[in-house]
């Protein structure tokens, strides 16, 4: 049972949607300690981030052929390329915070979809993706901790 959960929080910390906002709550929810939850959901983002970077630019090319598909990639990059001034603006930094910042339409999906567009170095885009994960990993983790602890407070 414990493996099968610890796969869980791994799978939902590799997902575009919930990434460590979802693993890390769900994790501590069914009683893994906080450093296995915090490991497994560290990891678990950064597992899709290299094949990402790597095959995005093959992905694009056949899956844009699709109407729907094309349509969705323009809009995810209108979105990104509008949230990315920060990263124009600070680089490697700038992509840290951007990932670190553990909001909707930010983390490592949106931060390397980013770095793909601003052709940052892969080296580059994944330390700075790294950083900002395992920084959003303590935000989330505090915040959890925190809201689990004023519940049972309330209880």
């Amino acid at each position: 049972m414990v493996l099968k959960t610890k796969l869980l929080v791994i799978f939902i910390a590799s997902l575009p949607v919930s990434e460590l906002r979802g693993a890390i709550p769900y994790g501590l929810k069914t009683g893994l300690p906080w450093m296995d939850v915090f490991i497994l959901s560290v990891l678990g983002n950064l597992l899709p981030i290299i094949p990402i970077f790597l095959f995005l630019k093959f992905f694009l090319l056949e899956a844009r052929k699709i109407k729907v598909i094309d349509r969705f990639f323009l809009w995810w990059f209108n979105k990104v390329d509008k949230k990315s001034a920060i990263i124009k603006k600070y680089g490697f930094w700038g992509l840290v915070l951007f990932v670190a910042v553990p909001l909707p339409v930010t983390g490592a999906w949106t931060g390397i979809t980013a770095a793909f567009l601003l052709k940052i170095r892969l080296r580059q885009a994944f330390t700075a993706v790294l950083l900002g994960v395992i920084i959003a990993g303590i935000v989330v983790l505090g915040v959890s901790i925190g809201v689990f602890k004023a519940v049972e407070f309330l209880r």
